[in-house]
């Protein structure tokens, strides 16, 4: 009869796994050089690679490598190693010098061989980054080139369940059999010692089969499988006086050795009893009859390993949003500052292009005077622009070409970027993601059916981010956000997952785009590793592409 108590009630603080522990990605980069330019008269260059980052503006050094002798190729054995966010532009130079003795580089003696500026998102994207290095004014030193690998070292890789049973283990009770439990600990680098697992409570039993756990690798063992795990074994006693039977100690690595047929044993010894008699064995054995490894992917997981990220830039053209040509409307392109839709665009764009990401659209969906999702660079056989200059080159030029007219219909958009994500509804691996991003100034005249569009599109890999531009009232939007309750449709279905995220431009007017950006981006991470773990998809293998659509969702006419 097994008893569950208040020892097993003590178990929540490391087998709660209602969702993966969290930490900040960490990612490695290793650097390799080839065709360096050769600076010395008598030998060949001496290279080192410097890592700039800018912050703020300013470049600064984060870290550089050892030299390496007299070689034109090298491959550098140091490695660089920054925390990775998604929702930030993290810039980055590498720096490539031939160094002349042991002084500090910078110095007159040293040569300049090239450099080269890119961001973290851009390496991780292509997890292997090849670039021509490049001397001051742009110009290629020769044919010189830097190679720039990214592994991610976030440590936050699964969790495992375990099965334990004992047998013959001493009885400590005096009219019965003793009530055992089992203790785990993982033992930290300061010795002290961090319950991991308390097993419940086995009632009259001296061969117990425990109920099987599970515990993620970091609770277990800090995601070091050679971390020391001591583990105890009790008779339960109901005043908290729990008589000890025996304990032992093991590693993940021991644990790992199970094989089909096979099981893991351990001796179960109480150390006084091992002392005192000479021909004390043990207090029984620990055995570990089964183990499941549950492999649980991080978002750079899937973008290294060939997710791309689809990015659609959809901008309201109503005309509540006012005549472009005057300078009131929110669409008047001042040619001394940009606007908030362009604003809000360049934000969340710059992040976007890192990543690679493609898209397809075959057809229009048009009424008959009036669109709703119109190519806004009017050519529908290739809707697609080249990065974020291309997107804000299309939404410049397509102003004086179109009349602002009609309502603010969501749903066509988010109905027809759905369909694109769902492909032929069988989804099965983890090749494309898409994130929709609406510009808009009002609020939704078609609430039901967007609130209807967004159910569908929560089991899509599809996020949708919303800007609100101007001082409308967005209440509507804030409803679509669900961030106070659960969105459901008008016949009351909810969402499967959160994918919708609003945010008022107005609360940023002050604010860096950087922070716009930031606060959009920050949840699609997660969504991504939701949407993906609930289909039970793992990564695949690297596919490339480098195009951006920019769609209108709303009524507009376009003029001759």
């Amino acid at each position: 009869m097994k008893l569950m108590n208040d020892v097993q009630e003590a178990t929540s603080p490391a087998t709660s796994l209602s969702g993966p522990a969290t930490c900040v990605s960490k990612v490695e980069l290793r650097v390799s050089c080839k065709a360096l330019l050769d600076r010395d008269t008598l030998n060949k260059s001496d290279p080192c690679v410097m890592l700039m980052v800018q912050t703020n503006g300013q470049w600064t050094e984060l870290d550089r490598t050892e030299v390496i002798k007299s070689n034109l190729h090298p491959v550098f054995a140091k490695v660089f190693s920054l925390d990775y966010y998604f929702e930030e532009v993290q810039k980055l130079r590498f720096e490539v010098y031939d160094i002349h003795g042991t002084h500090s580089i910078g110095t007159r003696d040293d040569d300049f061989l090239g450099g080269v500026e890119c961001t973290l998102g851009q390496i991780v994207a292509q997890k292997k980054m090849v670039k021509p290095l490049l001397l001051k004014y742009g110009k290629y030193a020769g044919k010189s080139t830097i190679t720039v690998h990214a592994e991610e070292i976030s440590g936050n890789n699964g969790y495992v369940e375990l099965s334990f049973c004992a047998k013959k283990l001493d009885d400590k009770d005096l009219f019965s059999k003793s009530d055992p439990f089992l203790e785990i600990y993982r033992i930290n680098d300061d010795e002290t010692e961090q319950l991991v697992h308390r097993t419940e409570v086995i009632k009259n039993n001296l061969n117990p089969v425990w109920e099987p756990f599970k515990v993620s690798l970091i609770s277990l063992c800090s995601c070091d499988e050679d971390r020391k795990l001591k583990c105890l074994v009790w008779d339960y006693d109901s005043r908290g006086k729990h008589d000890f039977i025996g304990e032992f100690y093991a590693t993940f690595r021991e644990m790992q050795k199970i094989s089909s047929g096979n099981k893991v044993t351990w001796d179960c010894v109480n150390p006084k009893y091992k002392q005192k008699k000479r021909n004390y064995k043990n207090s029984g054995v620990v055995i570990l009859s089964d183990l499941k490894l549950h492999r649980v992917y991080s978002f750079l997981d899937y973008i290294m390993g060939g997710c791309q990220i689809h990015f659609t830039v959809a901008i309201d053209f109503t005309a509540s949003n006012g005549d472009p040509r005057n300078s009131c409307s929110l669409h008047y392109i001042n040619p001394y500052q940009p606007n908030e839709y362009l604003k809000a665009l360049i934000a969340v764009g710059e992040i976007c292009q890192d990543y690679d990401r493609f898209v397809n659209l075959l057809s229009l969906s048009r009424g008959s005077s009036v669109s709703h999702d119109f190519a806004i660079n009017f050519n529908p056989e290739d809707d697609e622009c080249e990065e974020i200059q291309g997107v804000v080159e299309a939404y410049q030029n397509c102003l004086p070409k179109i009349q602002l007219y009609g309502p603010t219909n969501v749903s066509p958009i988010i109905n027809r970027i759905a369909k694109l994500a769902a492909g032929d509804g069988n989804i099965k691996d983890a090749s494309r993601y898409h994130i929709l991003l609406i510009l808009t100034d009002g609020v939704v005249t078609d609430m039901a059916d967007t609130r209807e569009a967004i159910v569908r599109a929560s089991y899509q890999p599809l996020s949708i981010i919303i800007v609100g531009v101007g001082n409308a009232d967005f209440t509507d939007m804030q409803i679509l956000d669900g961030d106070d309750g659960v969105l459901r449709s008008p016949k009351g279905e909810p969402v499967l997952r959160d994918i919708v995220q609003f945010v008022p431009f107005r609360d940023f007017k002050t604010a860096s785009p950087a922070a716009l950006a930031k606060c959009v981006l920050a949840e699609v991470p997660k969504q991504v590793v939701e949407y993906y773990s609930h289909k039970a998809i793992s990564p695949m293998c690297p596919v490339r592409d480098l195009h951006t659509p920019i769609l209108s969702p709303v009524a507009t006419t376009p003029t001759e």
